[in-house]
């Protein structure tokens, strides 16, 4: 990872990187929503439910190559790899940040 990241969003990839469920689950308000192919993932149960599945199913790992930070919204550009299709693709992470905590977070197709 080239970039410096803000202690949530690392703590966050890193536990992707990792395939640690439970690092990344603690990253997430209780009544967070994940919006990710084309699903909406809302609160702690589900959203470990997607992480556990996405791990087993397709291995990703993450390489931080961009963040923005705006208003209220952080933006984080990686490099995604695993066992899927067109791996590696870059994809954008939107995350809502609330008290320390992740409360939304929408992935999807880097906007450049």
């Amino acid at each position: 990872m080239s970039i410096r990241l803000p202690q949530l969003i690392l703590n966050f990839v890193q536990g992707k990187n990792d395939h640690n469920s439970d690092a990344v689950i603690a990253c997430f308000a209780d009544d967070a929503i994940v919006h990710d192919e084309g699903q909406e993932i809302c609160g702690s149960a589900a959203i470990k439910k997607w992480i556990d599945t996405s791990i087993e199913k397709y291995q990703v790992t993450l390489d931080a190559t961009k963040l923005v930070v705006q208003d209220n919204e952080t933006v984080l550009t990686a490099q995604v790899s695993g066992t899927f299709d067109g791996s590696p693709i870059p994809l954008d992470f939107h995350f809502t940040i609330n008290d320390g905590k992740i409360t939304m977070l929408n992935i999807g197709l880097t906007d450049d």
